[in-house]
């Protein structure tokens, strides 16, 4: 099947091939029609969806401290974002879940609320997801950040067999969609478009708003989940203790965070650069 799709040039593999309207890898083509095939969601389940490069570490550490605040408390020193990346415990569906031995995975073990990241879009997402009341938190950046740090990313991960991708190359084939998951702008519009139709479901944020003023975002992201922060949390500083655990600082400083990998074994340590707006 993946023969017969139309196929271009990669930024970190010779191709990427044009599945179900968008651009991916033939492993993450496998992994999805996994999936697709054999997901039951849960109502109780909450997905975190992204462009690549968007904001999703920062957003997973967000919703997991979140959701688990009662199990996991803020001030803990054995708080497990200290000793996971955030990856491993909000994990991707494309690489984690279904991306391993190409068989169905076990899902029963999982803590609930099952906590799960993608960067699949949402035309793409099973029957089960879209006929659920699950939850889906969905965060998009401008596009030429993302552009600039999917780039630097990539040259950072890239076999060693492979030349460096030239920022002229990259730029004009992001343009024209051709990169993991594009054309971004329908990725973005699949996702607004739903959270417009069933708001209670699907929560759209803004990169550049989370970091203006994260304290409100953060509120309302906790009532969409439906575990709002209570009068004696907020008194208690628990919002922004939060703030300052899954801070970019925090998270880069952090040693779990330099060592190890996660995903296809891509490192750490490559996903805290900067994480600043207009960079």
């Amino acid at each position: 099947m993946i023969l017969s799709l139309p196929r271009e040039k990669g930024w970190r593999t010779p191709y990427i091939y044009l599945f179900q309207g968008f651009w991916c890898q033939p492993a993450e083509i496998q992994a999805i029609s996994i999936f697709q095939n054999h997901f039951q969601a849960k109502d109780s389940d909450v997905f975190v969806a992204t462009v690549p490069k968007s904001g999703t570490t920062w957003l997973k550490a967000l919703t997991f401290a979140i959701v688990n605040r009662q199990d996991h408390l803020i001030s803990s020193k054995n708080h497990p974002l200290f000793s996971f990346n955030p990856h491993d415990l909000v994990p991707f569906i494309e690489y984690n879940v279904y991306g391993k031995h190409d068989q169905i995975p076990d899902l029963s073990n999982f803590h609930e609320p099952r906590l799960f990241g993608t960067h699949i879009p949402f035309d793409s997402l099973p029957n089960s997801i879209k006929d659920s009341n699950c939850k889906i938190v969905y965060i998009c950046r401008n596009p030429f950040d993302t552009f600039i740090s999917s780039w630097i990313f990539v040259n950072k991960i890239k076999p060693t067999s492979m030349p460096t991708l030239k920022l002229e190359e990259a730029f004009e084939m992001y343009c024209n969609g051709l990169v993991g998951f594009g054309p971004f702008w329908n990725h973005m519009l699949g996702y607004w478009n739903e959270s417009k139709e069933r708001q209670k479901n699907v929560l759209f944020l803004k990169y550049e708003d989370m970091k203006e003023d994260v304290n409100f975002h953060l509120k309302n992201l906790a009532m969409f989940l439906e575990c709002p922060f209570s009068l004696v949390e907020e008194n208690e500083g628990v919002i922004e203790n939060i703030i300052k655990l899954c801070s970019f600082e925090k998270m880069k400083e952090l040693e779990i965070n330099k060592i190890g990998t996660f995903g296809r074994n891509f490192e750490n340590k490559s996903l805290f650069r900067k994480g600043e707006i207009g960079d």
